[in-house]
């Protein structure tokens, strides 16, 4: 779905705080209350607005999509810091979301977003693996999302598909 600049805006707003209300938004998009009011319920009803604090749905949005990367990174801990310092010079890039240490083969899963695959295959050979003590990386895309933060992705069925067991 092709979106107005102003609905984008209402979009990055409420992504950004969907505390604020709907007559700052107004304001800041530089439009009527009336007006902004219609666009948050139309952004509703597709589902484009998914769930509060407004969780979005960018692949509906034409132009807007972006390729995710889970990459798992297997790091050597340096004496008296262990994982803190690598960690913290990996999740100053702005291409990371989330960073974890994890525990198994891997030591470090971090969450990456990009516009293109050679965006993030970039990401992986010019500023991660070059970093001092990683030793290896593993990179997996996120292919679709069926749920994030508790909220079904792509309207899933609500049915229940369990088959009926009676006495």
């Amino acid at each position: 779905m092709k979106l107005t600049n102003e609905e984008l805006e209402v979009l990055a707003i409420l992504e950004e705080n969907h505390q604020v209300s709907v007559e700052t938004i107004a304001a800041m998009v530089n439009t009527t209350v009336e007006n902004t009011k219609e666009i948050i319920e139309k952004l509703e009803s597709e589902k484009i607005i998914v769930s509060y604090p407004a969780l979005i749905d960018w692949s509906k949005v034409d132009g807007k999509e972006n390729i995710v990367a889970m990459i798992e990174v297997k790091v050597t801990p340096k004496r008296g810091v262990g994982f803190d310092e690598v960690a913290e010079r990996i999740y100053r890039f702005p291409e990371v979301t989330s960073l974890y240490l994890m525990s198994g083969a891997y030591d470090l899963s971090l969450t990456i977003e990009g516009k293109s695959m050679t965006e993030i295959a970039t990401f992986v050979s010019e500023k991660l693996s070059t970093i001092e003590n990683v030793i290896s990386t593993t990179t997996h895309f996120m292919l679709k999302k069926y749920k994030h933060d508790g909220v079904v992705f792509g309207g899933g069925k609500d049915t229940d598909r369990r088959m009926v067991v009676s006495p």
